[in-house]
């Protein structure tokens, strides 16, 4: 019988009282593995409140001993990470040691955050008038929110928290109800590493879940990851609440391979960056442009045989490529092959209909890939979100540019070529907000920061790294002038003299 999972609030897990619930598939079979609680709004407001308590004590936490917390559920989630991984590869389907590369990546933030006392430094300027020195500070914000997509159930919540608690202040996290399981582990190991309570908590649910979060004026921040349309959303309304949000959204993340590139490395690259975690990535190259009638034809002919040779079954048996996320997500993406073929684009590999011993039940599809897909197609222009790769024809450098600077999504992108001042030249000149020479997904370390342009991110700052600390964070600047003997008064603009 499927269990019912719960939330986490004030330091103790909490049985959900909505009268709500969803199903938490395990995609490898289909079956129902438990039951997760959809949060009503008073719920929601009751973790908030919790958070809200809990703000002032852990706020005035020296930064040092706040870093040793993290240093400590670093050392512990270390120690349980295959426990997260397989939580993570029984509910989003994704191989065994993707789900683990997952919580590595996840960990590289924690990292990052332990260093907060280094990070919070702010500068000092003696003299900047006569007797006059000044200096800046960063304060917590208070309570921040993260809300999280299925595709990533442990490292974009890492990407959030970690730097959000390091920075004083506290979270509710709101991952996808899709695979929940994740983030409870996370919040007990944080209550294990010596985290006071209500300074983490995590409440299940769907859009009543969502919207309470972004209408309650106790929550300063929301951090959100997902689709385009979701993020305009929750741009529009947490900022018309008057709170800080970074949104990151969709993507279509080209991949330009020029006539002079390694095409077996290239090929061996789109093989991984296109069908990992069956395609389930916001930096999944779904797009390979080719430049040359040549370089097309080499890549289709290499690419094609791999891509139907895909080791594809259950994630627990770390395959190659485990099934989606959810049956009706499978049929969105069936869809666009569908959609696809009505195009008039060639389906050189197709990964409809594929069946797996004993697992039939299971949401599988096959790797495909189209050849002669032109900028008008639908498949072209949307993002497909699933183990379908698109092969682009241009005649020249100039023209795969362009291709990439008009698409609507910038998240991220790549080149592969031998020829360094084509690398330097498209790195300069490319409008999208991670770019990768020879690096298929080139996601930053997380001293660096996460995030793309145009229609792939809403506000003006990036996740973890840098940004990431900005955007937890208000800067004060503070002027000071110790008083030696009496004043006259000043009515004009203060200058320094």
């Amino acid at each position: 019988m499927p269990e019912p999972l719960h939330h986490y609030v004030n330091g103790h897990p909490i049985a959900g009282n909505s009268g709500r619930s969803a199903e938490v598939f395990d995609p490898a079979t289909g079956h129902v593995s438990a039951f997760v609680p959809l949060a009503s709004r008073p719920e929601v407001e009751h973790a908030v409140a919790s958070a809200h308590a809990a703000f002032p004590a852990w706020a005035e936490t020296t930064p040092l001993n706040r870093a040793r917390v993290l240093f400590r559920f670093k050392e512990l989630l270390e120690r349980h990470a295959d426990d997260v991984a397989l939580r993570i590869t029984y509910e989003h389907g994704k191989v065994l040691s993707d789900a683990r590369g997952e919580v590595t990546r996840g960990l590289e933030v924690v990292e990052f955050a332990c260093g907060i006392p280094h990070l919070l430094k702010g500068e000092h300027s003696m003299n900047v008038g006569r007797e006059v020195d000044s200096w800046t500070e960063y304060a917590p914000l208070g309570v921040c929110a993260g809300i999280t997509p299925f595709n990533f159930p442990a490292m974009v919540p890492l990407w959030m928290f970690p730097v959000a608690l390091a920075c004083g202040n506290t979270f509710v996290l709101k991952p996808s109800e899709r695979d929940p399981s994740a983030s409870l582990l996370m919040a007990d190991l944080l209550k294990q590493a010596g985290l006071p309570d209500g300074v983490f908590n995590v409440v299940h649910g769907d859009k009543e879940a969502v919207d309470a979060l972004l209408d309650d004026r106790r929550v300063q921040a929301v951090s959100f990851v997902g689709s385009t349309p979701i993020a305009e959303y929750i741009y529009a309304r947490g900022s018309a609440n008057g709170k800080r949000v970074q949104a990151l959204g969709g993507a279509k993340n080209h991949m330009v391979v020029l006539p002079d590139a390694d095409i077996d490395g290239a090929v061996a690259a789109l093989l991984g960056a296109g069908y990992g975690s069956a395609g389930e990535r916001c930096m999944a190259i779904s797009v390979a442009v080719c430049v040359g009638e040549a370089t097309a034809d080499a890549l289709v002919e290499k690419l094609a045989p791999k891509v139907a040779a895909l080791k594809i079954g259950p994630g627990a048996k770390d395959p190659e490529m485990g099934p989606l996320v959810t049956a009706a997500h499978r049929a969105k993406v069936q869809g666009y092959v569908d959609l696809g073929v009505e195009e008039g684009a060639k389906l050189v590999i197709d990964g409809r209909g594929l069946a797996i011993d004993d697992h039939a039940d299971g949401f599988y599809l096959g790797g495909c890939l189209f050849d002669f897909v032109t900028p008008d197609m639908r498949i072209y222009q949307e993002e497909i979100f699933g183990p379908v790769l698109c092969v682009v024809r241009v005649p020249d450098f100039e023209t795969a540019l362009a291709l990439v600077n008009e698409h609507e999504y910038g998240n991220g992108t790549a080149l592969f070529t031998r020829d360094g001042g084509a690398a330097r030249e498209f790195a300069h000149r490319v409008q999208a907000g991670m770019v990768g020479i020879n690096v298929p997904i080139p996601v930053p370390m997380a001293f660096h920061s996460f995030g793309g342009w145009k229609r792939s991110l809403f506000g003006p700052l990036h996740v973890h790294g840098p940004d990431g600390v900005r955007f937890y964070t208000r800067l004060k600047t503070i002027t000071a002038r110790w008083p030696e003997g009496a004043r006259h008064a000043e009515f004009v603009m203060p200058t320094m003299k």
